[in-house]
């Protein structure tokens, strides 16, 4: 209920309240996240594939799919960091930022640039194994249809 109530700008700001302050910075994100890690996925395949002479196993691809998002998620930890802030909604005195041009400026001036690698080991370690996982399960399924969707 304290969501709903909290305010925020935006189209539908008396509907939503402050539950989805956020939403356009999380986009920035991942946009940038998977334009990253998606294209490196498909390439350390082929790489893999083309250095054994066979297609890379499920259990290859989950490790490229590891790999390719460790890379994105370092990547894009400043991005994260930002949307964090901007998703809290005040720093640390209580001044509520503006937006995420606010949130950078603030966060580099007061607290230094190296503030916006916050959190990159957990980040990239949880991705990580998200993408392992993720990649590998995608994979192993899609070897084992594919002798039945042709």
């Amino acid at each position: 209920r304290r969501v709903l109530k909290e305010k925020h700008h935006g189209p539908l700001a008396d509907l939503t309240g402050g539950l989805y302050r956020g939403y356009g910075i999380t986009l920035m994100r991942e946009i940038p996240f998977a334009v990253i890690q998606f294209p490196l996925y498909e390439r350390a395949k082929v790489w893999i594939g083309d250095w054994q002479g066979t297609p890379a196993t499920p259990v290859q691809a989950a490790a490229c799919g590891s790999v390719s998002g460790g890379i994105a998620a370092a990547a894009t930890t400043p991005l994260d960091v930002v949307k964090t802030r901007l998703m809290l909604g005040v720093d640390r005195a209580g001044v509520p930022y503006k937006n995420a041009v606010d949130v950078l400026q603030r966060v580099v001036t007061q607290e230094g640039s190296v503030t916006l690698l916050s959190g990159i080991q957990p980040r990239v370690m949880w991705i990580s194994i998200g993408g392992f996982v993720f990649f590998g399960a995608y994979e192993g399924f899609r070897s084992l249809l594919a002798p039945v969707l042709g």
